[in-house]
């Protein structure tokens, strides 16, 4: 359940982050041509996606720590996704094995 909320954080950032003005994009993916072109319907999606994240954490923690855990993870995911993006370093199969590696260890140790 933290995988899945995990990449529903990252998600809405990434979409979040295509609706800015200032931000260097590439269009590698289709889906990233039409997140720059509707920038509207871009931004309510990411901020849906942003309420669906922290209502998980609040399903799978208490009030206090899992508002914690969600602006923790935000941070982080936001920087990095600020930095590592104009860099081109995020890409579909790195993220796609990372989310599959956290998901194992999760299953694993729970």
């Amino acid at each position: 359940m933290i995988t899945i909320a995990s990449l529903i954080v990252f998600l809405a950032f990434y979409t979040l982050y295509y609706t800015s003005k200032r931000a260097v994009l590439s269009y590698d993916l289709g889906f990233e041509k039409w997140m720059k072109n509707n920038p509207k319907p871009t931004k309510i999606i990411g901020l849906l996606l942003l309420g669906t994240a922290y209502l998980m954490w609040l399903f799978t923690q208490s009030l206090g720590c899992g508002t914690l855990m969600f602006f923790i993870q935000l941070m982080t995911i936001g920087s990095l996704i600020i930095i590592l993006t104009p860099l081109k370093k995020v890409n579909s199969k790195a993220l796609l094995a990372l989310l599959i590696l956290i998901a194992l260890l999760e299953f694993y140790y729970n």
